[in-house]
């Protein structure tokens, strides 16, 4: 007995067949097209509908039609191999030679009908096959559909929306579900995001076994799902969501288009049950054809199904079958069938006696050239593929859905259609209801089920108790956890934005012994612990395992040696050896210039030999203390003086700062030279063990130690005593093992640098992002100094002081002043000399008779004599006129020249020899030389 529907299938075929002799009396050329849908499903009866409505449109437009479309519709019953087999697809190939399949209607049928399509070159042409897996099986497979790929670039936009970094997937078991997962992945690292659990529903699962695997799901951290359901199977599991409890506040839920395009097809307590779903779809642009084809096509649907799904509506399955049809009436227009008529009857290699098609390849390419504004956009197939446009998200409120905003590829999340994206408000979604009626944003973390706690491990030897203390309580005998970390952790856990209950777990082994910081780390990628509090350093071995959060500490590796004597030429250390030698080059050519500026002005600085070679050395050291006891008579010298006091000022000053600051630096102690032979330590458990194997000491030489008294006892005795010569520790560490004994040691070489201290978290775990922007605030905040200050007392803020040497270059432009202001002294005074002895300079250098080493022997005679101007108006000029000395006697003196070159007259012109006068009561004596004065005594 024949339903009511086969009634109505048989009688549009009817119809067809009439009007398909119809349009043959009218030298028309048919096209059979075969249809395989399941015309059971909502699917299968709604594309159906749009397929005939489609042509129906098409030819009541373009009434000159030379092609006709007849459908030769097959029902696949919603089975896979039904599609491929049992009289479906091959008898449509092998019995009515189709030129093109509209069908299968899911992507597991596709994986058969199209081998047998690539076969027979005749197109498989599906609207509701999203997998994007199948389409690059065979060119002769369209999708006139938008694949579920093009969706999760939106979903992906959402997680990032609300800086969810963790979700878990929920798919069904098949190609329609499994395919969307590697697609999904990629675009969730795209935003910095992972699937942290991937759970996969069969399609006829049992109530049982989604209630097991939602309470699965439930016991992990992860408050985001992504939903890749059909919607039958919909139907079934978000029920058993709302009964586990996990469609309230802080959960969040995102379906894709396949729940969401039939969303009104679900049963009305389905719907309830989905209140705050977040979904997506692609969006239809709305327009005057899409809404009277609407009408028409839910008219058309009531009428050939009126046995209760006259409330289906007009959605993307339906308009995609509509824009198919209408682009396939289009291609089968383009081919020119007539010409081709003769070549119908095939005679090349068939499969199963089916004979493969020569108008399939024609046909093919003209409906990838085919190009018109359909009813849900431009039909402009890409690759076999319906180009992808815009996608709408939608918010499940009450018994509908609310739009609350659009995403494409290039602009992104928008909130309105048609708004200016370069708008900043428009970057962002309208308001939304989250699951439990919240308008809250769900974190993306929840805390576990039946009071669980979070599980962090302390381990049981951290070095110092400043940093991390576990004790007994001896009236519990509970553990007792205290310290700068366990603080830290309290402050920062406080301050996220949600309540996280933990509590700590000492790392130990059965035997009561601490394990290595690694092993430790590895319990926690092995959930034996969630999270982990202490000093570990961020690695690169490590993040294999765990995520760590942004460092609280800074990192570094420091060697700590015990201090040895100091060296005695310590004193020289504040300048370096450059600076040295340049300050005395500077200290000789000042004392120098002084004494040529002064020699022939001021009697303090002449006299034999050896007092002239003395006074060039001493005044200037002297003036290092400001002892200087000669009285500068000469301007230039005293201009050169005064420069050269303020240069003596302040490298006095910068000396006396620089020694006075490595005098009680212990750092500044003279470098020791580790060999690999020397034992060395570190402390046990630490990355510097395998640091120190790197450097090449031998396994034999490392020491692991677990207190600061071990570490001091072996470091003072030394390698040569059963010690160590160095110990290896973390900056923090070391900074505080220093502060303690901050004469006995001190730090060596340079600070290796090393990322810092950070907490642990289970590899992928969303808190790892919070509990980084809690360290920032409260670093931020100087809620962590505070801290920090409470239980280092300074001390772990000691930083050893490292004195630089001062170099040349600090003083280069006070040594550039002074030498050029010296210098500039010393020429404006040779060329006075040489000005007011110009006659005598002009003589001698004449005087070709005398050699260069006479002539210059001369002039320096010359230069040696008193300044005339200068001693008649001082006390030995007095004595010359026969003024009383300072014993009241009168003195008086006569000069007699020895030689023509030794003796000059007054205005420089050299006088004729003369004899020596005897004076009574004279005395001769011998000065400046070679020549002599003649000193009267009375």
């Amino acid at each position: 007995m024949l339903s009511s529907l086969h009634v109505c299938i048989l009688s549009m075929f009817f119809c067809l067949c009439i009007n398909a002799q119809t349009e043959l009396q009218n030298n028309s050329t048919l096209v059979n097209v075969g249809v395989v849908l399941d015309l059971d499903s909502l699917v299968g009866r709604i594309g159906m509908t749009s397929l005939s409505l489609s042509l129906s449109d098409y030819y009541s437009i373009d009434r000159n039609f030379s092609a006709k479309i007849v459908l030769h519709v097959r029902d696949s019953n919603g089975q896979i191999i039904d599609a491929a087999a049992s009289g479906m697809s091959l008898s449509l190939l092998k019995d009515v030679q189709v030129d093109a399949i509209i069908g299968p209607q899911k992507s597991a049928q596709s994986s058969f009908v199209i081998g047998l399509g690539n076969r027979t070159n005749v197109p498989i042409i599906s609207f509701s096959a999203t997998s994007p897996s199948i389409y690059p099986q065979t060119p002769y497979f369209v999708q006139a559909t938008i694949t579920d790929e093009a969706q999760v670039g939106a979903i992906a936009a959402i997680v990032k929306n609300f800086r969810w970094t963790q979700v878990i997937l929920i798919h069904e078991e098949s190609d329609y579900g499994n395919d969307i997962y590697p697609y999904l992945m990629n675009a969730l690292q795209d935003v910095n995001a992972r699937v942290s659990y991937r759970s996969i529903i069969p399609v006829a699962a049992t109530d049982d076994f989604m209630l097991q695997e939602l309470y699965k799901m439930k016991t992990m951290q992860i408050s985001v799902f992504v939903v890749h359901i059909s919607s039958s199977l919909a139907s079934k599991l978000f029920p058993k969501v709302k009964e586990t409890g996990m469609m309230r506040e802080g959960y969040a839920w995102i379906v894709t288009s396949g729940v969401m395009d039939l969303l009104y097809s679900l049963d009305s307590h389905v719907i309830e049950t989905m209140e705050g779903v977040l979904g997506v779809k692609p969006m239809i642009p709305n327009s005057r054809k899409l809404s009277s084809t609407a009408k028409r096509w839910k008219k058309k649907f009531s009428q050939d199904h009126n046995h209760g799904l006259s409330q289906a509506e007009f959605g993307l399955y339906g308009i995609w079958a509509y824009d198919a049809m209408w682009a396939l009436a289009m291609a089968a227009e383009r081919v020119h069938f007539k010409e081709q008529i003769s070549s119908l009857q095939n005679t090349s290699t068939n499969l199963f006696d089916v004979e493969v098609s020569k108008t399939g390849p024609s046909l093919l390419q003209a409906l990838s050239e085919v190009t018109f504004e359909g009813l849900g956009g431009e039909f402009h197939l890409v690759n076999g593929k319906l180009e992808p446009s815009y996608f709408q998200i939608l918010n499940v409120i009450g018994k509908g859905e609310r739009e609350v905003g659009i995403w494409t590829a290039s602009d992104g999340i928008l909130s309105e259609r048609d708004v200016n994206v370069t708008s900043s408000s428009s970057k962002m979604l309208k308001n939304i209801v989250f699951p439990g009626d919240s308008i809250v944003v769900p974190t993306g973390w929840e805390v576990p089920v039946s009071g669980k706690k979070l599980r962090v491990g302390v381990p049981l030897a951290a070095g110092f108790i400043e940093f991390v203390k576990v004790g007994k309580d001896p009236q519990t005998n509970a553990s007792k956890y205290s310290g700068f970390y366990i603080d830290m952790f309290d402050a920062v856990m406080a301050a996220l934005p949600y309540v996280v209950p933990y509590k700590y777990v000492p790392f130990e082994t059965f035997n009561g012994s601490s394990e290595s910081y690694d092993e430790m780390l590895s319990q926690v990628y092995l959930q034996k612990y969630d999270a982990a509090v202490g000093d570990f350093t961020v690695t690169t071995k490590r993040l294999k395992y765990v995520d760590f959060t942004l460092p609280f500490a800074p990192g570094g590796i420091t060697a700590i040696v015990k201090n040895e004597d100091k060296n005695i030429w310590f004193f020289l250390e504040p300048f370096k050896t450059s600076l040295w030698l340049t300050t005395m080059a500077l200290f000789f050519f000042t004392g120098v210039v002084v004494w040529i500026l002064e020699h022939r002005l001021n009697n303090a600085y002449r006299g034999p030999l050896a007092q002239h070679a003395g006074l060039i050395f001493y005044f200037p050291f002297m003036s290092v203390v400001y002892a200087q006891r000669e009285i500068i008579v000469s301007n230039l010298a005293r201009l050169v003086v005064v420069v050269w006091m303020f240069v003596v000022l302040i490298l006095n000053s910068t000396y006396t700062a620089n020694l006075s600051a490595r005098l009680t630096s212990e750092s500044l102690q003279p470098g020791t030279n580790l060999k690999k032979e020397d034992y060395v330590g570190c402390r046990n458990g630490s990355f510097i063990y395998n640091f120190l194997r790197e450097q090449g000491f031998n396994e034999s030489k490392i020491k692991t130690y677990n207190s600061s008294k071990a570490i001091n006892e072996d470091l003072s005795k030394g390698s040569e005593k059963g010690g160590i010569s160095a110990f290896y520790s973390a900056k923090p560490n070391a900074n505080l093992f220093l502060s303690r004994f901050p004469k006995k040691y001190r730090t060596i070489g340079k600070t290796i640098s090393t990322e810092g201290f950070g907490f642990a978290f289970e590899k992928g775990s969303p808190l790892v992002a919070d509990v980084s922007r809690a360290v920032i605030e409260l670093t931020e905040n100087h809620r962590l100094s505070e801290i920090e200050e409470r239980w280092m007392k300074d001390r772990l803020n000691y930083e050893p002081d490292s004195i630089k040497k001062i170099t040349l270059t600090n003083f280069a432009a006070l040594f550039g002043i002074t030498g050029g202001i010296t210098t500039i002294c010393l020429l404006v005074f040779i060329a006075s000399f040489l000005y007011k002895n110009r006659d005598f300079v002009q003589r001698i250098i004449s005087n070709s008779s005398e050699t260069s080493w006479s002539k210059a022997r001369a002039i320096c005679k010359r230069f040696d004599q008193r300044d005339p101007d200068s001693f008649r108006s001082s006390k030995y000029q007095e004595e010359e006129d026969g003024s009383p000395n300072k014993t009241g006697n009168p003195r008086s003196s006569t000069v007699v020249p020895v030689s023509t070159m030794d003796s000059n007259d007054e205005n420089g012109d050299i006088s004729p020899k003369s004899e020596h006068a005897l004076v009574p009561n004279h005395q001769m004596r011998s000065t400046d030389h070679d020549h002599l004065d003649i000193i009267t005594n009375v």
